[in-house]
């Protein structure tokens, strides 16, 4: 029997066996719907009732729950899907981002200059000129310079983070107020980048941002509440139904509250909160707790905490198992001691904290691995799901680890292609043998760890369908043909639209409410334009959402959906 024959039984069974069903609030039909549920993996229908899947089933079969009240949706064989989860995101800050000098479309050195040029005519003549979105590789070594900035700006002082978050651009009236000058030592786990003469030359590394940063006007609460308003906006165009928060401060937890409040929360919001790794565990455990009592609230969940075990390649700043090529006996470092992560760990975990961790380089990777080993000793895996994020470069041994010991694998697969970053930073850094072990997804997923994805916006893109078709074809967007990136770690279509729904799902600890469709669930469901187990590999990211339902509430519609009934 197939499986169409097989689901239009079913659905007569039902209508003979059980009571004529509620008229549902909205159908979707005429579609190709996509599951994710291995007890009934594809289906033409879904009803809505109540914010709930009331039917996944057949076209037939759907007919039932149509009332004179229902709206119904015919998508002509579009795609139907459970909504998209983020497990790695900085909607926030991101957000502000985009309200400030914003270098993330910038491409070239030309873009850069214009941008900013643009951005120092706006605002008073003492105003900072602050944002940031620079792509680290457009500049010579990573490492962009004061006087070119003076050029841009040469009376206001500037501060311009790099996309990835890890780097500062300043001008030297920037320096001047924060009084950086040749004699001003480097920050414990941060590099002041200098020249010849050892002065201040104008990239800032790390916890050395913070020395620039600090001296910056405070942002208001207007502000942060703007910039999540403005984040969220972009998550719900790409269908992305519920994030982890991957990074916040007490004022970006209560943006969230605040945006509860006021009904203006179209996603569902895992807050990770940012742990000071330089307080005593005991302390910083009792600050987080009552922020989270504090914080919670309807969608939002501040039920994780963040910890940085390291920086980034491209900077010199991930900690790394054997030492960079280009700087000898240096091996990056670890931003807070073994033996104090797993004591956090241990007291975290404790206090029902699921543990969130970037970690970039195989050392940082170890260390995280090791210190849930030994919690998972002590209560035989029954606390939430920790995750690592990012992981970049693997030491082999460690693959195997994340299953065995049942941590989430966070990656973003968007990275996982031959760009400026791998070819003129990455790979010069670690050199051709353990660059092989950058981006194992596809080693990952056969290992039979729990996989998750994020975009890590603003870093790089947040469209799942972008990352989807550079984890599928490990090529840049643009390339439809060409020799792929380690092409070994290529995976196939199904293991990133599972990541990206019941793999986040999981890893927010409710995949019994969301990341498949199936009756009782939360109506999280997206449309998608095209079938894209239809599409080549190299056009996956052409499609697009256009509907975005949370609770079965529409957060996103696009005008070429077409008229409902």
């Amino acid at each position: 029997m197939t499986l169409f024959r097989s689901l239009v039984f079913a659905s007569l069974l039902c209508s003979c066996t059980r009571e004529p069903p509620q008229p549902a609030d909205r159908v979707l039909r005429n579609t190709f719907v996509y599951t994710v549920d291995s007890a009934n993996p594809r289906a033409q229908a879904i009803a809505i009732t109540n914010g709930r899947i009331s039917y996944v089933g057949s076209d037939d079969g759907v007919r039932a729950f149509i009332g004179r009240r229902t709206e119904v949706l015919d998508l002509a064989g579009r795609m139907v899907l459970p909504g998209f989860h983020d497990t790695h995101v900085h909607p926030v800050t991101g957000g502000m981002e985009l309200g400030e000098c914003n270098l993330n479309p910038a491409t070239s050195l030309d873009d850069v200059r214009r941008i900013v040029r643009e951005c120092a005519t706006r605002g008073a003549a003492d105003d900072w000129v602050r944002g940031g979105g620079f792509q680290l590789p457009i500049f010579a070594g990573g490492k962009p310079t004061r006087q070119m900035l003076d050029s841009l700006v040469p009376e206001r002082p500037a501060y311009l983070s790099s996309a990835d978050g890890h780097s500062a651009w300043v001008n030297t009236r920037a320096l001047t107020l924060a009084g950086l000058t040749r004699r001003t030592r480097d920050p414990a786990k941060g590099r002041i980048e200098r020249d010849a003469a050892g002065a201040p030359a104008g990239t800032l590394r790390e916890s050395a941002m913070g020395l620039v940063a600090s001296k910056m006007p405070a942002r208001t609460s207007d502000d942060y509440l703007a910039g999540l308003e403005r984040g969220l906006a972009m998550a719900a165009q790409f269908g992305i139904t519920t994030l982890h928060e991957a990074s916040a401060t007490e004022p970006i937890a209560l943006a969230y509250t605040q945006a509860e409040s006021l009904g203006r929360l179209p996603a569902r919001s895992i807050l990770s909160l940012l742990v000071n790794s330089r307080a005593d565990p005991d302390s910083e455990i009792t600050r987080l707790s009552a922020l989270r009592a504090r914080a919670t609230r309807g969608k939002v969940q501040p039920v994780a905490a963040k910890i940085f075990m390291d920086g980034v390649i491209e900077a010199g700043t991930a900690a790394l198992l054997v030492p960079y090529t280009d700087r000898a006996a240096y091996r990056g470092e670890l931003n807070l001691p073994a033996t104090k992560f797993n004591t956090l760990v241990q007291k975290l975990d404790s206090a029902g904290f699921k543990v969130h961790v970037h970690a970039i380089g195989d050392r940082a990777i170890r260390v995280a691995l090791d210190g849930f080993e030994q919690q998972r000793a002590k209560d035989a895996g029954s606390g939430p799901k920790h995750i690592i994020a990012h992981i970049q470069l693997f030491d082999p041994a460690d693959i195997s680890r994340f299953a065995a010991l049942g941590v989430v694998a966070s990656f973003q697969p968007l990275w996982a292609y031959a760009d400026t970053y791998i070819t003129d930073l990455t790979e010069p850094r670690l050199g051709p043998e353990r660059s092989r072990n950058l981006y194992p997804i596809a080693r990952v997923a056969q290992s039979g760890a729990l996989m998750a994805a994020g975009s890590d916006w603003s870093v790089s893109s947040m469209n799942p369908l972008e990352a989807m078709q550079v984890a599928v074809t490990r090529l840049g967007l643009t390339d439809s043909t060409g020799t792929a990136w380690l092409p070994d770690e290529r995976v196939d279509l199904t293991t990133m639209i599972r990541a990206y729904t019941l793999g986040g799902a999981i890893a927010s600890d409710h995949d019994s409410l969301a990341g498949t469709l199936a009756v009782g669930k939360a109506a999280d469901v997206i449309v998608v334009s095209e079938d894209l187990f239809g599409l080549a590999p190299h056009r996956i990211a052409k499609a697009r959402v256009l509907l975005t339902l949370l609770d079965g509430r529409a957060v996103y519609r696009d005008s070429a959906l077409g008229p409902v009934r």
